[in-house]
């Protein structure tokens, strides 16, 4: 749901400010709003869903970067017992993710 995205980057919650459904002709989404908030405009909307789009790249790297248990093991072993292994093998992990999605895609 496209407009879902933009609304919730606009900070508005599905089913609290809005509700999105399929319409029935099949062109599209039709939205009930349910906020006491204005309602967006179409071109704020727009702006919302060029903002979501534009972090795609965060979305697609969070998926792939090591676990936050791994960063925690690994920062320990570091620090603690002072054996990097697992800290270097970390980062090369988070690069090699943060080289195949870059900000500017």
């Amino acid at each position: 749901m496209g407009k879902g995205n933009a609304l919730e980057q606009l900070g508005f919650k599905s089913l609290i400010d809005y509700r999105l459904y399929d319409n029935s002709d099949g062109n599209g989404e039709k939205m009930e709003w349910l906020s006491d908030q204005p309602q967006p405009s179409e071109s704020e909307i727009a702006e919302g869903q060029a903002a979501w789009d534009s972090l795609a790249y965060s979305r697609k790297r969070k998926k792939e970067y090591p676990s936050i248990d791994e960063l925690v093991v690994a920062l320990w072993e570091g620090v603690v017992e002072e054996r990097m292994a697992a800290v270097t093998r970390l980062e090369g992990q988070r690069q090699a993710v943060k080289a195949k999605y870059p900000k500017d895609e």
